[in-house]
């Protein structure tokens, strides 16, 4: 394996200029990294469009003219006129000034290939790579790949022409040393080329054919791995003996769930007897509880911590905000009231003196459950038996916070045994996402909405509709209704001025519906103090404010029962799931409500089509598998925390979805007869996830 390894400085025409740029441009350290670094997309270059056919709206093309004129206007700026049987064009070099004006004399023909531009009103191309002509245009040509590139790169002359001339060195010095990844019987039944084979088709097609066959390889092999990874973790959990054994119900959960004044829904019976069969194994739960927004997560949760207590356990619940975590308190509140289990509330906000009787009742176990923030990770806090962990939300935690609460569990043999994990998220996540994301981890889904559960009627409208909006804003609040309405941003952008933002907002919301008139409008945004924030949410949700101006902040955790109206401003700049996200904050009381989609003047038509997919539907995962369509996977939540965890160098999980399950359904039956990878037939599998490329950054692994 010497040459794949090898440093790529050492690879003719590299040199360690050139390798300090590939490495730090490109993360390409070894001769291996560079061979699978692959084209994005690939040009026929055995194409010559006529120059008279070229425009600025075309990508990269190619045209073989004569030589005209070359006029070196400075040292660093040359000027070379060709032409064609069609017309005439400008090529433009400010690079290797001296060494074109040389070999491009006037009457040599030649190919250049680049990207057309308009410069005071004149067609050119600037930096066109330059090659010898075509004897035979007509003649098939070979597909040239287009690999991604940076600034520095070019200008540290690292060209695509250059990409090409160190990927076809590096496959001569390394094709005899590649080695099978997959097991024959693998390639056999999925019908796979040999990686060989797909590595140098990938680089150099030698026809479109044999390109879908290189790229079906490679993908899948990458997608396969993944998921080998992902189920290996979940098998080797699912096997060891270190849960806490849950096996009875308990009084508490029974009080409870009689006591209810409805009936649960299916889906929320479902889940919970799916809770039940892992808590009660020996083997610890790790369980995502995906549900839309008011589809009854919070009674899930209440009653799988039940379950903790009737086995001598305590629980705790964690929220990634203060607002929240007092909203599920004071729900969690009414549902154990009939149970005499004691609960708690620890943020940030509690005082001291309020801390110590809660610390106090953790460590003795008479709390039984404790509801907060990242205040729960904090050293102080002892729990006598932490059985159960429900986060909220987990996306908002990091790895080494989440880590600190597991450390929390019982301590047995010396070591703290993990609690169970219940993670909830109202963001509904795609099938494919979830595999990803979320691929060792047991997925429940709660796709059924309570009874009785209003829709919420979207209205899609633009800025000259604001005096109708108002008024019907007025209406609603004269019924006794609230009002959020919601921002991109808060404050003024230049680049950006048809945007609306929370700034103008508020004073324009304050001016069309003022004090003087009996109405309050309140503020909340991320810049302001804790204080703040909490001081004006909690004039909303108490019915002291009318209107609440705010950006994305109540995305998660406002819950106002009495809000029957959503604004959502300049909501082209949003992503549907969070769209649907802010949606969800209205609808939640007995009264018919609404959300009303305000547009800009800019506003694209693809914007306008998303928008008009929101009016449409109200499922969840059917939004969140459109937005991961046009949006791609990195951004569902509207922000840029949420990439994915694993980089991906040629499959794409949502335009391969079907060879996404593929793959992981082969991974399965690979574990299935195979847990560890130790039958002889898989030792090229056990060997590939040693080398470390699949290990998933442990973004679902949460304990």
């Amino acid at each position: 394996m010497g040459e794949l390894n090898s440093d790529i400085q050492y690879l003719p025409g590299v040199g360690p200029k050139r390798a300090a740029l590939l490495k730090q441009e490109l993360d390409v350290h070894t001769l291996d990294e560079l061979i699978h670094f692959f084209p994005f997309r690939y040009i026929d270059r055995s194409r010559i469009v006529p120059i008279s056919s070229v425009s600025a709206d075309l990508a990269y093309v190619q045209v073989q003219g004569r030589v005209v004129t070359r006029n070196l206007i400075s040292p660093k700026h040359l000027s070379v006129m060709v032409e064609d049987a069609s017309g005439r064009m400008e090529m433009v070099f400010f690079k290797g000034v001296r060494w074109n004006y040389e070999r491009l004399a006037p009457g040599s023909v030649f190919l250049f290939f680049g990207k057309p531009q308009l410069y005071n009103g004149r067609l050119n191309m600037v930096h066109p790579e330059v090659d010898a002509p075509l004897e035979n245009p007509d003649s098939a040509g070979t597909l040239t790949g287009v690999y991604p590139s940076t600034e520095k790169l070019r200008s540290g002359g690292v060209t695509g022409k250059v990409m090409c001339k160190l990927q076809r060195a590096a496959l001569a010095l390394c094709l005899p040393e590649i080695r099978e990844t997959l097991p024959p019987d693998i390639i056999a039944s999925r019908g796979l080329c040999p990686l060989a084979y797909a590595l140098q088709n990938i680089h150099f097609p030698s026809s479109q054919e044999a390109l879908a066959a290189a790229g079906r390889r490679l993908k899948f092999e990458e997608l396969f791995f993944l998921q080998l990874s992902l189920l290996k973790q979940r098998y080797v959990r699912s096997r060891a003996e270190d849960g806490l054994p849950m096996p009875s119900v308990g009084k508490a959960f029974h009080a409870c769930f009689n006591a209810l004044p409805y009936s649960l829904t299916g889906a929320q019976q479902r889940v919970i007897r799916e809770i039940r069969a892992d808590i009660s194994g020996g083997h610890q739960m790790n369980r995502l509880l995906q549900g839309d927004v008011g589809s009854g997560k919070t009674m899930v949760a209440v009653l799988s911590c039940l379950l903790a207590i009737g086995n001598g356990y305590q629980a705790c619940m964690m929220a990634p905000t203060e607002v929240l975590a007092a909203q599920h308190y004071a729900n969690i509140q009414k549902y154990l009231a009939p149970t005499g289990v004691k609960c708690a509330l620890l943020t940030g906000s509690t005082t001291r003196k309020e801390r110590i009787p809660i610390l106090e009742g953790l460590s003795d176990g008479s709390i039984g459950i404790v509801v907060g923030t990242h205040a729960l990770l904090e050293d102080p806090v002892r729990y006598k038996a932490l059985g159960m962990a429900v986060i909220d939300e987990q996306h908002r935690f990091g790895v080494g916070q989440r880590a600190r609460l597991w450390a929390k569990g019982p301590v047995s043999g010396g070591r703290s045994i993990a609690p169970h994990i219940l993670v909830m998220t109202a963001t509904p996540i795609p099938r494919t996402l979830a595999m990803t994301f979320y691929g060792d981890l047991d997925v429940s889904v709660i796709d059924e909405m309570p009874p009785g559960r209003k829709p919420v009627q979207t209205i899609l409208t633009g800025r000259n509709r604001l005096p109708a909006m108002y008024r019907f804003m007025r209406e609603q609040i004269a019924l006794g209704r609230q009002v959020f309405v919601v921002y991109p941003m808060i404050f003024i952008n230049e680049k950006m001025e048809d945007v609306s933002n929370v700034e103008e907002g508020y004073e324009e919301i304050a001016a069309a519906f003022p004090l003087s008139e009996g109405y309050k409008v309140a503020i909340v945004h991320g810049q302001q103090s804790n204080e703040q924030k909490a001081f004006n949410m909690k004039a909303f949700a108490e019915g002291r404010a009318h209107i609440l101006v705010s950006t994305t902040v109540i995305e998660v955790g406002v819950d106002v029962p009495n809000a029957s109206v959503m604004v959502i401003r300049s909501a082209q700049r949003f992503g549907l799931s969070q769209l649907h996200q802010l949606r969800g904050r209205v609808g939640r009381g007995g009264e018919k409500s609404y959300c009303i989609l305000v547009t800009d003047q800019k506003t694209s038509r693809e914007a306008r089509q998303r928008l008009e997919l929101m009016c449409r539907t109200e499922d969840g995962f059917e939004i969140a598998e459109e937005d991961m369509r046009m949006r791609g996977p990195g951004d569902l939540e509207g922000t840029q925390q949420s990439g994915l965890p694993v980089n991906l160098r040629i499959a794409s999980i949502v335009k391969d979805a079907r060879l996404l399950e593929d793959a992981r359904d082969c991974a399965m039956g690979v574990l299935d007869a195979d847990p560890s990878l130790s039958a002889p037939g898989n030792s090229v599998l056990a060997r590939e996830l040693r080398k470390g490329k699949y290990e998933i950054e442990d973004y679902s692994k949460i304990s």
